[in-house]
């Protein structure tokens, strides 16, 4: 199967993406890529005029294709999130099908009803693995959420379980001190209690 995809002009892709590329993008730097982006569609839209039927339509497309994959990574690059990287391959597909069934008006017959079959099924592929991959990375986040807070809770318990260990440990050791101090009389006796008290933290 003939496989369809956006053509790709080098010059016109640049758009400023390197800054839209960098997640925490200042709002000057964000404002600037929406200028770059709508002067350069501007710019390539103006090229399509040396075009003329089909391939002005095919031109426009794929200029019009650019400019939404642009705005899309722009927003992505400003705040990135699963929803706007999903939104990038959306914008993607949208526009191979938009530049594919553009070049399909060049066919005829079945050769045509065969272009846009194709031209269909790469796009319903294409936002199926978008949609997969936005699923299985909120499924990721979830899990690591849950792995977290049970690695929280985990924590929390073996603190608590050491400290009840630490707790019975002083215990013993004070029985122990305080029965040591059952072979001295009075003031002797009385001192041993409160430095075995002070040493094991009783009250």
């Amino acid at each position: 199967m003939q496989k369809l995809q956006i053509t790709i002009i080098a010059a016109a892709i640049s758009f400023a993406f390197s800054a839209g590329a960098n997640a925490g993008m200042s709002k000057a730097d964000y404002k600037s890529g929406k200028t770059n982006i709508e002067a350069e569609y501007k710019s390539a839209k103006a090229g399509c005029d040396s075009f003329a039927a089909n391939a002005k339509d095919i031109c426009m497309a794929e200029a019009k294709g650019r400019e939404n994959v642009a705005k899309a990574e722009l927003e992505d690059g400003y705040q990135p999130t699963r929803k706007n990287r999903y939104n990038v391959s959306i914008a993607r597909a949208e526009a191979d099908y938009s530049v594919a069934m553009e070049k399909c008006d060049d066919k005829a017959g079945n050769d045509k009803d065969v272009c846009v079959k194709e031209a269909k099924a790469a796009q319903i592929a294409a936002k199926a693995d978008a949609k997969a991959a936005m699923k299985t990375a909120d499924a990721n986040a979830v899990a690591s959420d849950k792995a977290a807070a049970a690695r929280a809770t985990a924590n929390e318990k073996n603190a608590a379980t050491r400290e009840d260990a630490a707790t019975e440990k002083r215990n013993a050791a004070y029985a122990v001190a305080k029965e040591k101090c059952d072979t001295f009389a009075a003031d002797a006796k009385a001192a041993c209690l409160r430095d075995a008290k002070a040493r094991f933290g009783q009250s």
